[in-house]
């Protein structure tokens, strides 16, 4: 039976933060992008969640209402359009790592955190082709808070109107409507980057699903949860073997 994790008091004490200086991103980050007009109305009525779980561990409309982070108002996300099983949850380790060890399950749109005692933190994520285009074991190397983006020159060259966002021109700056969301965790294998990211979105109807670009997405309140509980140097395992058991 899964047990839903509390939401983080640190969160709610961002409302109080000024906005500080995001730190740009590396010309690396343009390997992930937004999808192409996302489909808001596809994410048709799946349930309502629980109303209210487990007191001591809070509830979904607390973990997913609108929240002021760093300067910015994230929305609340639709409860109703999302399932419920794509929710941070607590559930039984099926990973069998390390506690501390982030597992990205492709094949079924999980990430994992694994944790002591048998247990992990999971959340839903999007993938993109970038996304399913890499797969081993590597390290976690750094992160961004409201990271700024730089589409690729391949994609400017698909799309001319993104010349304003190039590297050349300084990317996107950080903001509700950046494809990288509120957080960015960028992915090292052997020192090397793999142009393997772990971001936000405001697209939360992309969550569960293959979409047109991008690496691994997750709602913008999942990936500051996620943010504050991974330091640099946090081992990763993207794979397609774990299935959806």
């Amino acid at each position: 039976m899964s047990i839903i994790l509390p939401p983080k008091p640190s969160l709610s004490r961002r409302g109080f933060l000024n906005l500080t200086a995001a730190g740009a991103a590396t010309a690396a980050l343009s390997a992930c992008a937004t999808t192409n007009g996302g489909d808001q109305a596809s994410a048709a009525s799946v349930g309502q969640p629980p109303a209210s779980v487990e007191p001591a561990f809070g509830d979904y409309t607390t973990m997913y209402s609108s929240v002021v982070d760093e300067g910015y108002e994230i929305p609340a996300i639709p409860l109703k359009k999302v399932q419920s099983k794509f929710m941070r949850q607590i559930v039984p380790d099926p990973t069998g790592e390390r506690p501390g060890t982030i597992v990205v399950d492709t094949s079924a749109f999980f990430l994992y955190l694994v944790r002591e005692n048998g247990e992990a933190l999971r959340y839903g994520v999007g993938l993109g082709r970038q996304g399913f285009a890499w797969s081993g074991r590597a390290v976690m190397q750094w992160k961004r808070k409201w990271p700024t983006w730089t589409p690729p020159d391949e994609m400017i060259t698909r799309q001319p109107e993104l010349e304003k966002y190039s590297a050349r021109n300084g990317g996107m700056q950080p903001g509700l409507t950046n494809p990288l969301g509120a957080r960015a965790l960028y992915i090292f294998q052997n020192k090397q980057d793999t142009l393997y990211r772990i971001h936000g979105s405001p697209e939360w109807w992309s969550i569960g699903k293959a979409v047109s670009s991008g690496c691994v997405r997750m709602m913008n309140q999942d990936v500051i949860d996620l943010y504050d509980r991974v330091p640099n140097g946090s081992p990763i395992l993207v794979t397609s073997g774990l299935g959806t058991a």
